[in-house]
């Protein structure tokens, strides 16, 4: 199934996934009513058969973390502050796509998932700290977020302010005192630390919206990857760090997440262009910023999107010799492309 499809998406629980392996063949899976992607893998020449359940992974690891970012962020005095962290951080139409694939890098490296959790948790919280500021009247101005009203919709600009502040320091202060010494040593966990300050800091995702502000369309690109592509790119990255990958695992890592992060947005921007009823005028165009869609429209944000489809999976051709293990990254692709099913009924 090409990207295009997803301008009329036949069925909102129908994906392919497409595995490249040691064999001439190119193994294809459905993605079906159970959610579940039957892979074939070439491991050590011996070819065997993996059933893997995209679904049931994702939402079990999101009821894992939902438990520990309720523990993580409790309400305490001053009571305000902390209500308007938790109203983001545990929105019930969060994906947890940063934490998650955190988990799943670390797991492919054969990292423990107890050591994953304190910064799978710390990215959530960066990551919802800065949608708080995105969504401020004086950046995307958006009064809606995941499905409910922004933070400072409800709780005020100068609340939601001094909740996003908040949230980023937390989020460096739990990997730290939450992270179990014996499972990561100390040089990895500063490599974490370093990897979230540089993607939210200003040649990161701050960069990125300081373009999407003030650049022309022809900064679209830039805008892209660093306001969309560098969560990705540095959940993938901390997962990997977190279990020891070497330098060029960590190299593919990053390519490979920050694809997958600009490919969920070039998507998203697809989604929504095509339900609309009539095109977007100046106004909403301005608003929009820097999408591939406002600026060069659907048919060529689906060539992007296809394009980028493409490269994150070559980022993983390397990886088939840890098996099974590699699979939930490359249903991630998948499901950012043609959004096999929906959470809502699980969460």
């Amino acid at each position: 199934m090409g990207v295009s499809s997803l301008i009329a998406i036949p069925s909102p629980l129908t994906t392919s996934i497409y595995l490249p392996v040691k064999s001439p063949n190119l193994y294809t899976k459905k993605l079906g009513k159970m959610s579940k992607i039957q892979c074939s893998l070439s491991v050590s020449s011996q070819s065997k058969t993996a059933q893997f359940d995209l679904k049931t992974y994702w939402t079990t690891l999101i009821g894992e973390i939902n438990q520990e970012l309720d523990r993580a962020v409790p309400i305490q005095y001053p009571d305000q502050i902390y209500e308007a962290m938790r109203y983001s951080v545990l929105a019930k139409g969060a994906k947890r796509a940063p934490p998650v694939m955190c988990v799943a890098a670390c797991e492919l490296f054969g990292g423990n998932r107890l050591a994953a959790f304190p910064t799978a948790c710390a990215l959530e919280m960066v990551h919802a700290a800065s949608l708080i500021h995105d969504d401020l009247p004086c950046m995307d101005d958006d009064p809606s977020r995941r499905g409910q009203p922004s933070n400072h919709t409800i709780y005020g600009v100068d609340m939601a302010i001094l909740a996003g502040d908040a949230l980023f320091p937390l989020g460096f202060s739990h990997i730290v005192s939450q992270t179990p010494s014996d499972l990561v040593p100390e040089p990895r966990l500063l490599r974490v630390i370093a990897e979230i300050a540089r993607a939210v800091g200003s040649t990161g995702m701050a960069a990125g919206q300081f373009l999407d502000l003030e650049g022309g369309p022809n900064a679209v690109e830039f805008v892209q990857e660093k306001k969309y592509g560098e969560m990705g790119e540095c959940s993938a990255v901390c997962g990997g760090l977190l279990a020891g990958a070497t330098d060029d695992e960590i190299r593919r890592l990053r390519r490979y997440g920050r694809a997958v992060g600009v490919l969920y947005q070039v998507v998203d921007d697809i989604l929504e262009a095509k339900t609309m009823k009539s095109k977007l005028d100046e106004e909403e165009k301005r608003k929009k910023g820097k999408s591939y869609v406002a600026v060069y429209g659907v048919e060529k944000a689906t060539e992007v999107a296809e394009e980028l489809r493409a490269k994150a999976k070559k980022e993983l051709d390397g990886f088939e010799k840890y098996g099974e293990s590699v699979v939930p990254l490359y249903s991630f692709v998948d499901y950012a492309a043609d959004r096999g099913f929906s959470f809502g009924e699980s969460i």
